[in-house]
C-alpha cells in the first residue's frame, strides 16, 4: 500500500490524527524494508516521535499484527514480521491462487470508477519505473495489485492478498535493488506491458485470458526472486 509519511508536529489548521499518521508511517517503513523483518518496533520511541501515549499505539499494534505487518508474542517486544524459508515457500504456494482469483473476479465485478483508479495507479508505477525509483516503483506495485484485490469484491480473499502483498513488496525491494542493468529494466518493462494487459482483460470482463496474464506476470518475478537467492555462475564450496 503507498503511503505518505506526516511530520506530526507540522502546523496545520486541520486536526491531525496522529494514530492514522503513525499506522501509514509503520506500514511504509515495513513496506520499504527501512524496518527489516524482525527488528524490534521501538514502541516508547513512537508515542515520542508521532506524540501519542501507549494506548492508542499499542492498539494499532494490534490492528497491524492482525493485518500481517508485525509480531506480537506475550512478554516480549513488538517485532516486524519475519521472513524466512518457510514464509517465502508458503509465498510462493499461495501468490498464484490469490492473484489469479482476485484479478479473474475482478474481471466480472470491476466498476467503471474502479478502472479509474487502476489506471491511475498503472500511470504512477510506470513512472517510477522510467525514473528508476526504486521504492516508489516497489509501492505502486503492491497498490496496483491492492486495487485488483479491492475490485473483486470478495471479502474472503482481501485479508489473504493483503497479507501476501507485505512480503510481495519487502522482497520486490530486495531483489529489484539493481535497477540500471539493462535485464532489469527489460523485465520491469514486461511487467509494466503485463499491467497493462491486465487492465484490458479487466476491462473487457474476460477472467480468463485475465487469470493467463497474472500468471505469466508471475513467473516473471518468480524468476527473478529465484536468480536473486541463487546468482547464476555461485561457486559453492563443499566441505566432507
Amino acid at each position: 500500500m503507498a503511503t505518505k509519511e506526516l511530520d506530526p508536529q507540522a502546523s496545520t489548521d486541520l486536526p491531525v490524527d496522529r494514530k492514522a499518521v503513525l499506522g501509514e508511517a509503520l506500514r511504509r517503513r515495513i513496506l520499504s524494508m527501512e524496518l527489516a523483518p524482525g527488528a524490534v518496533v521501538d514502541e516508547l520511541a513512537l508515542c515520542d516521535e508521532f506524540g501519542l501515549s501507549r494506548p492508542p499505539v499499542r492498539e494499532l499494534m494490534r490492528q497491524m499484527a492482525a493485518e500481517g505487518y508485525i509480531d506480537l508474542e506475550a512478554n516480549r517486544a513488538a517485532r516486524v514480521s519475519s521472513m524466512n524459508y518457510q514464509s517465502l515457500r508458503s509465498f510462493f504456494l499461495a501468490a498464484p491462487l490469490i492473484y489469479i482469483a482476485t484479478t479473474q473476479l475482478a474481471a466480472s465485478h470491476a466498476t467503471a470508477a474502479e478502472m479509474v483508479e487502476l489506471k491511475r495507479i498503472q500511470a504512477l508505477f510506470r513512472t517510477a519505473i522510467e525514473e528508476k525509483d526504486v521504492e516508489k516503483r516497489v509501492l505502486y506495485n503492491d497498490e496496483f495489485h491492492l486495487q485488483i484485490g479491492k475490485m473483486a469484491h470478495n471479502a474472503y480473499l482481501m485479508p489473504s492478498l493483503q497479507r501476501l502483498l507485505i512480503d510481495h513488496a519487502r522482497l520486490g525491494k530486495i531483489f529489484y535493488r539493481h535497477p540500471t542493468t539493462v535485464d532489469m529494466q527489460e523485465d520491469l518493462e514486461v511487467a509494466a506491458q503485463q499491467h497493462d494487459e491486465m487492465i484490458s482483460a479487466i476491462e473487457n470482463n474476460d477472467p480468463v485470458l485475465a487469470g493467463d496474464i497474472v500468471r505469466a506476470h508471475l513467473e516473471l518475478s518468480r524468476r527473478r526472486m529465484s536468480e536473486y537467492a541463487a546468482p547464476e555462475g555461485l561457486e559453492v564450496a563443499l566441505t566432507y
